[in-house]
């Protein structure tokens, strides 16, 4: 399969032909083996005039939620603003003298990732400079048919989740920014110049595996593609006062808690019991380190934890959300009985991830894992509907 930013290249770069552009990019901004700036940097119908980093920087090493700065790419010269900063958005200065905005960021597929917050920023930025904003589509890694999670409710939008869209919502980055403009999620993109440079050879029922393509982390704890899988469920750890696996080899693959040995072994029993398809649970020990490039001050760091791995048996069967939704159920309740009422440290934090107050009411309240997954179903299913008319796959 080839997707959009190759397509583009071996066309010549027609579409952007003349045009000064700023491109929006990161290190998955990838053409075959070359970074796609410098390709642009070297055809000679086309001007790189600008790039624009989102979270995690240009070259892809900062931590997460590390500040990103701007500068100069030290390779083809051009400037390099931050899309990570105080604005968060292209400023009008920064596109001045631009004759389009190109977005090729590779995306997760998961709702609370916020390079899909940055682009949408973006569009707005374009719009408002009247600039074409054309997105190299990429593939959703977790394919285009699996979407499942509480769909956002607008009174918890924020960065890390700015669209009413479910956790997983199965859609390639271009068919979001479609969704986005369709839906009139985002005010001042009626009149935005909107168009996609498709992928070929990809279909909504591959996953990453099925398209033969290395995978090369979108963020530093995202090391491999079976992460990625279960990140939009294994996210919400972040909310509450646990290892999440930053500072080891596995992030969101394996969560630890200063809990003996026998609470954790507690945890993974009620997680067999329960019977998770597509997944291993086993218990788990492991000490948290600074890994600069993954996590400079991981949460417990030097601290041994005890705790439970996932790993998948069956990539097609795993219902990432499902297995996060039953994990932090229960872990929660395991903190319960040993009389932890702080646990969930960070509740405004795991109610931005979830989109909605109801996670953490229904944790509180005793709601079992299956009725919390039940209750997001009639507004997937709708979501399911509307997107229908943004889809190019």
């Amino acid at each position: 399969m080839r997707v959009g930013a190759e397509v583009l290249a071996e066309n010549d770069f027609e579409r952007l032909a003349g045009q000064r552009v700023g491109l929006i990019a990161n290190h998955t901004t990838r053409v075959d083996t070359a970074h796609l700036a410098d390709r642009l940097a070297a055809a000679p119908n086309v001007e790189l005039g600008a790039i624009f980093a989102p979270e995690h920087g240009f070259r892809g090493t900062a931590g997460a939620g590390e500040a990103i700065e701007g500068g100069r790419d030290a390779r083809t010269g051009t400037p390099v603003y931050s899309l990570y900063d105080d604005t968060r958005r292209p400023t009008p200065d920064e596109l001045e003298g631009l004759d389009a905005l190109v977005f090729d960021v590779q995306d997760v597929g998961a709702r609370f990732y916020t390079y899909i917050t940055t682009m949408g920023r973006a569009m707005q930025s374009a719009a408002a400079a009247d600039l074409p904003f054309v997105v190299l589509d990429r593939p959703n890694p977790l394919g285009g048919v699996y979407t499942d999670g509480f769909v956002l409710e607008p009174a918890h939008a924020s960065f890390v989740g700015r669209y009413p869209i479910p956790v997983a919502h199965g859609l390639t980055i271009g068919e979001l920014a479609r969704y986005i403009q369709d839906e009139q999620l985002l005010p001042d993109l009626d009149a935005l110049d909107l168009s996609v440079v498709r992928m070929q050879h990809w279909s909504r029922d591959m996953q990453w595996p099925d398209t033969g393509r290395q995978w090369r982390p979108p963020s530093p704890n995202l090391p491999t593609w079976e992460t990625a899988l279960l990140y939009p469920g294994m996210c919400f750890f972040e909310g509450v006062r646990v290892s999440e696996g930053r500072g080891t080899t596995r992030p969101f693959l394996q969560i630890g808690a200063p809990w003996p040995p026998a609470a954790a072994m507690r945890v993974v029993d009620t997680l067999r019991a329960r019977d998770l398809e597509g997944v291993a649970v086993d218990t788990v020990a492991f000490t948290p380190r600074a890994m600069p490039e993954a996590a400079p001050a991981p949460r417990f760091e030097g601290e041994r934890l005890y705790g439970f791995e996932l790993q998948v048996t069956d990539r097609h069967a795993v219902d990432p959300v499902k297995v996060g939704i039953h994990a932090l159920h229960a872990m929660y309740h395991r903190a319960r009985a040993r009389g932890d009422t702080a646990f969930v440290s960070r509740p405004n934090h795991l109610t931005r991830l979830a989109g909605t107050d109801r996670l953490l009411t229904d944790l509180r309240g005793g709601v079992s894992p299956d009725s919390l997954i039940a209750s997001w179903a009639a507004a997937v299913g709708t979501f399911r509907e509307r997107r229908r008319a943004s889809l190019l796959y």
